[in-house]
C-alpha cells in the first residue's frame, strides 16, 4: 500500500522536490489509519481542523488568516460592523498574507482519500454505507476548501487527483488556472457528490452530512451568481483563453437557481430556526452559540487545554476587563446599530437624538433610547445602560454642566485630546483617563467617561459608544476571561443563513425575469420567518419586499460579527462605494447635571479615521512564491 503522506500539492514541491510534513512511516501506513472506524475518525478529526473555517481564531490580516487569533484587525473593522481604537483605515491582505499552500495541502489529502480509502478499508469489516460516507466527507471538504480559494483569487488550478513527483514531469504538475466559472462548477459537482454519498445525520458532531453539503452549495452558488451579475473585472488568461476572474452575466440565473434549490433541500433535513422560548432575545443568544439546536448545522468546538480562543477577552467592556488588563478592541458602529428596528429614527433612518428645533432629546436613563429595540439587537449589541453580568454598561463621553433653559443646542464634540479642547463648549466636561471624580454644580460626583467610556489620551474603553454582546458568555467569571481560555463553539453555518440565501437567490431570480416560481413570495416568507424569530417588524406582504437591499440589510443584522458580511460586500461589489473615504459614526452619551438625564451626540468618529476600499481588492493577489514555482499561474493580464 501507499504511505499516507501530508505534503503540499505540486506548487510547493517543485522548488525543493521533497515531501513535507511526513510523519513516521509507522503512523501513516494505510493499514494503520484505515483499519478501523476509529482510525478513520481520528484522521478526519485532524483534517477538519485544517479546513479554512473562518471562526473565532480567524484573522484576516496575519499569516494565512486561520488559526491565528487577532481580534484587533478583525474584518468587522472594514465593513462598518465595528470600530477599533487601533485600526485607522482599511487593511488589504497583501501577497505575504495569503491562504494558498495550506488549502492545497487539504485538497491533496482529500484526493488521497478519494483514490485510496475503498481499497484501504477492504477486508476491514467496513460497510459500504460507511465507506460512502467517508468519501462524501472528502468531497465536502474539498469543495469547502476550493470555495475558500476561489472567493479570494477567482479561478485557481483544479487538482482532482494526487500528484506525484517525480513520477509526473514538472510540466504535467504545473497546472494553469481554471476559469472562475469552471471552479464554481467543480465546487457544485463536489457538493452534489457529497450529498449523494453522505447520510442524513453526521457521523460525529462537527462533521458533514448531506444537508450540510447542500448548505455549502447554497452558499457557494449564491456567491457565484453574485459574481456573474455584479462583477465588472473580467481577466482572461491569454494562454488558455479562460476567464480566470469574472463569470459571464448569462450564468447568473443558473447559479442563483442552484443556490435556491440547494437551500430548499436543506429545509427538508430537519433544520429550523431556534425559537423554543417566548423570550426572543434568549432564542437569539442561544442560536449564536449553542450547537445542540436544530439551527446549528456546521460548527467548530473548542476544548480547554487543547484548542481554545480569546473572543471574550477582546470583546469585554473595560469595566469587566480580563485579569491581564486586556479590554475590548472592537465595538459596533452607529451605522450598524441603526440597522435595527425599534430604535427612534429620523426619516433618513438615522437615530433620533434631537427634536425639530435641533435641541437634544432628554432620556431618563441611557438605555431608554434602546428599550424598544428588537430583541435581536439586545442579543447582538450592548448599548450604554444595558445590564450584563449584573452590571450596567457604564459608557459616557462626558458631562454637561451648563444651563438647560430653552433646551440644549446640538454641539459638535471636539476630537479626543486634552480637556482644553472642550473650553469652547460651555458646560461640557470630557472623559479624562477614568478619573478622578468630577464634582458638578449640583454636588453630584461622577466619573465623566463612566467605567467603560473612551478616556482621553489612554485609548481604552468604547470608541463608538457601544459594546458587542453577540457570542459573549455572560456566565463566564471575570477571572476566567483570559487569553486562550475560551471554549465557546463557533457556528459556521446556521439555518438562518440558509433562509437568507434562499430569500436572496429567489429575489435575484425575480429581478432577472424568472417567473417559473413566485420567487418574491418565497423570499417574503423566508425574511418574515427570520424577522419573527428576531422580534423585528414583519413585512406586511410581498409587495413590501420591493428592493434587494431589504434582504441585504436583514443579512447584516442576522449575520453580523460572524465573519460573513465582509464576503457579502465583496460578492455584491459594493465595498468600493459603501466604504469610500468613509468615517464611521459613533454615539456619545452625556450626563446632564441640571436634570439628571442623558443626551446623545451622534457624530463621526472623533479620531477622523477614514476607510477606503480599492476596487482592485475584490480579488487577492496570488503569492509571488507560488508563481515562481508555477509560472502557468500568471496569465499576463
Amino acid at each position: 500500500m501507499k504511505k499516507l503522506v501530508y505534503v503540499f500539492t505540486v506548487f510547493f514541491i517543485l522548488s525543493s522536490c521533497k515531501k513535507l510534513d511526513v510523519l513516521p512511516q509507522s503512523i501513516l501506513q494505510d493499514k494503520d489509519v484505515f483499519s478501523s472506524a476509529s482510525g478513520v475518525s481520528a484522521y478526519y478529526a485532524a483534517l477538519y481542523n485544517l479546513i479554512p473555517l473562518e471562526d473565532s481564531k480567524y484573522n484576516a490580516n496575519e499569516g494565512d488568516g486561520f488559526h491565528e487569533f487577532q481580534f484587533i484587525q478583525a474584518i468587522h473593522n472594514m465593513t462598518g460592523e465595528g470600530i477599533n481604537k487601533n485600526v485607522n483605515g482599511m487593511i488589504q491582505r497583501g501577497a505575504q498574507r495569503e491562504y494558498w499552500e495550506k488549502g492545497y495541502r487539504v485538497i491533496r489529502q482529500c484526493n488521497y482519500i478519494l483514490e485510496n480509502i475503498e481499497a484501504a478499508t477492504a477486508g476491514a469489516g467496513m460497510t459500504q454505507a460507511q465507506v460512502n460516507s467517508w468519501l462524501g466527507e472528502a468531497y465536502f471538504l474539498r469543495a469547502y476548501t476550493y470555495f475558500a480559494l476561489v472567493k479570494r483569487y477567482g479561478g485557481v488550478p483544479l487538482i482532482k487527483t494526487v500528484q506525484d513527483f517525480p513520477a509526473q514531469s514538472i510540466d504535467e504538475l504545473q497546472v494553469p488556472r481554471s476559469s472562475e466559472q469552471e471552479a464554481y462548477d467543480f465546487i457544485a459537482e463536489d457538493c452534489d457528490k457529497a450529498f449523494n454519498l453522505l447520510g442524513a445525520t453526521s457521523e460525529q458532531r462537527g462533521r458533514a452530512n448531506k444537508y450540510i453539503a447542500a448548505g455549502l452549495k447554497s452558499r457557494a452558488m449564491l456567491f457565484a451568481g453574485s459574481i456573474a451579475k455584479y462583477n465588472v473585472v473580467n481577466n482572461v488568461d491569454p494562454a488558455t483563453s479562460k476567464r480566470v476572474q469574472g463569470i459571464p452575466a448569462s450564468e447568473a440565473v443558473r447559479y442563483f437557481k442552484a443556490s435556491y434549490e440547494a437551500s430548499k433541500v436543506v429545509a427538508t433535513g430537519g433544520y429550523a430556526l431556534h425559537r423554543p422560548s417566548a423570550d426572543k432575545k434568549q432564542n437569539c443568544l442561544d442560536a449564536y452559540i449553542r450547537i445542540d439546536t436544530k439551527e446549528s448545522m456546521f460548527a467548530r468546538e473548542y476544548v480547554l487545554g487543547n484548542n481554545t480562543h480569546s473572543y471574550d477577552v477582546f470583546g469585554m467592556s473595560l469595566q469587566m476587563q480580563s485579569p491581564n488588563g486586556t479590554t475590548s478592541y472592537i465595538q459596533p458602529t452607529l451605522e450598524y446599530v441603526e440597522l435595527f428596528d425599534g430604535i427612534p429614527k429620523n426619516p433618513d433612518g438615522s437615530i433620533k437624538t434631537t427634536d425639530a428645533n435641533n435641541k437634544y432629546i432628554y432620556f431618563d436613563k441611557r438605555f431608554d433610547l434602546f428599550k424598544d429595540a428588537e430583541p435581536r439587537f439586545q442579543a447582538t449589541i450592548l448599548p450604554p445602560g444595558a445590564i450584563f453580568k449584573n452590571q450596567e454598561i457604564d459608557i459616557r463621553r462626558g458631562l454637561y454642566t451648563g444651563s438647560i433653559v430653552g433646551g440644549i443646542d446640538k454641539f459638535q464634540t471636539p476630537p479626543y485630546g486634552s480637556q482644553s479642547n472642550y473650553a469652547a463648549i460651555p458646560g461640557v466636561i470630557a472623559g479624562t483617563n477614568g478619573g478622578p471624580l468630577v464634582t458638578m454644580p449640583s454636588g453630584t460626583k461622577m466619573v465623566a467617561s463612566g467605567l467603560s467610556g473612551m478616556f482621553t489620551g489612554s485609548g481604552a474603553g468604547s470608541t463608538g459608544g457601544f459594546q458587542i454582546r453577540k457570542k459573549l458568555i455572560e456566565s463566564l467569571a471575570q477571572n476566567e476571561v483570559k487569553i486562550d481560555f475560551i471554549t465557546t463553539p463557533w457556528i459556521d453555518m446556521r439555518y438562518a443563513e440558509i433562509l437568507l440565501n434562499r430569500a436572496e437567490a429567489a429575489y435575484e431570480l425575480f429581478s432577472l425575469g424568472q417567473t417559473d416560481v413566485d420567487y418574491v413570495q418565497d423570499a417574503f416568507l423566508a425574511i418574515n420567518d427570520i424577522r419573527e424569530r428576531a422580534g423585528a417588524v414583519l413585512l406586511a406582504d410581498k409587495i413590501a419586499l420591493n428592493d434587494i437591499n431589504i434582504i441585504r440589510k436583514e443579512r447584516k443584522k442576522e449575520l453580523g460579527f460572524e465573519n460573513k458580511i465582509f464576503w457579502d460586500m465583496k460578492r455584491w461589489r459594493v465595498f468600493d462605494t459603501e466604504v469610500n473615504n468613509r468615517i464611521w459614526k459613533v454615539l456619545c452619551p452625556f450626563y446632564v447635571d441640571a436634570n439628571g438625564k442623558y443626551i446623545f451626540d451622534r457624530r463621526e468618529d472623533e479620531r477622523g479615521s477614514r476607510f477606503t476600499f480599492n476596487p482592485t481588492w475584490y480579488y487577492e493577489s496570488i503569492p509571488p512564491g507560488q508563481i515562481v514555482k508555477n509560472p502557468k499561474l500568471v496569465p499576463n493580464i
